[in-house]
């Protein structure tokens, strides 16, 4: 099981080698959506070890938001306000949807059910994403082949969430926070796409912080759980927070949000399906967990479906 875990990380430079080979204009993006993946997909390991020094998932979520937004403020402070009512409103939904309600359902939901039954039903929003893409939008409309892998990428995607494990237990409310959780990235994902080519991303970026910031500072304050200030002075706390805050969030959205302009909602949403990939190499290196056979099939087919859905219909 060692050599699999250890030739398991392989996988990501050999799909960053094969998207290249495709077309070097677009691969760009494309290595660029898979940083970013790989910044979110190591953040629930840095999640959980702040769990772990006494702080809430609430607080985790709302210093991330802060920190952010005040970082992108540095960088982008001349424009404040949208041209319109409208457009305010849109960001207002997408800081909502993308920031809280994303990370408060999730987070909620890995307190009720398991983390296997979370990821699973998590990481089914690429699935809804071409669902919704393909009506609500004509250009993002998947051709066969791309339909084919990412199929083949979500089978993979079970695989590796599952590890071998095929036990799931059901827990009603869990399951539905869970979902919901997908559901409100595929709105994020969907209506961002209406203003990519209308603002700046980095403008875009923070007005979403912004929001995500104003929404969660109050559910913060009313959740009463003391705060522990004395552990940020320890440096795996300072580590993974930097992590979180610059990595994860502050790179992770800009590019991410940079990434569905280029590359079009629906495919890039398909390398989702590649974060449980990254966060099991990340909790075999870290946490020393380990990791099955069929997790490395999974593995193998998550690798497959996105290169085979990277590939454009002729």
């Amino acid at each position: 099981m060692r050599n699999e875990a250890e030739g398991t990380p392989e996988l990501l430079s050999f799909l960053a080698m094969k998207i290249v080979s495709q077309n070097s204009r677009s691969s760009v993006w494309h290595l660029l959506a898979l940083f970013t993946i790989v910044f979110w997909g190591t953040s629930f390991v840095s999640t959980k070890v702040l769990l772990g020094y006494d702080f809430s998932a609430v607080q985790i979520f709302t210093f991330r938001f802060v920190v952010t937004y005040l970082i992108l403020l540095l960088a982008c402070h001349r424009k404040f306000r949208c041209e319109n009512f409208k457009h305010e409103l849109i960001l207002f939904v997408c800081g909502v949807t993308g920031c809280t309600l994303y990370f408060g359902t999730e987070n909620t939901a890995l307190t009720l059910s398991s983390s296997s039954n979370v990821s699973l039903i998590v990481c089914t929003n690429p699935l809804l994403i071409m669902i919704f893409g393909g009506i609500i939008y004509k250009t993002e409309r998947l051709c066969k082949r791309q339909v084919l892998g990412c199929l083949v990428t979500f089978v993979g995607m079970v695989l590796v969430v599952l590890n071998g494990k095929f036990v799931l237990k059901v827990s009603p409310l869990g399951d539905f926070l869970a979902f919901g959780s997908a559901l409100v990235w595929t709105i994020y994902s969907l209506v961002i796409k209406k203003l990519n080519g209308v603002y700046s991303t980095l403008f875009i970026t923070r007005k979403v912080f912004f929001y995500g910031m104003l929404t969660s500072l109050p559910i913060m304050l009313l959740e009463k759980s003391p705060i522990p200030w004395s552990n940020f002075a320890l440096p795996v706390v300072s580590l993974n927070f930097l992590c979180l805050t610059v990595f994860s969030s502050l790179f992770g959205y800009l590019i991410w949000n940079k990434v569905l302009k280029q590359l079009g909602t629906v495919l890039a949403s398909n390398y989702i399906y590649a974060i449980p990939l990254v966060t099991i190499i990340t909790a075999v290196v870290a946490l020393s967990e380990r990791i099955t056979f069929l997790g490395v099939v999974g593995a193998f087919a998550i690798v497959a479906g996105m290169v085979l859905a990277e590939m454009k219909k002729k």
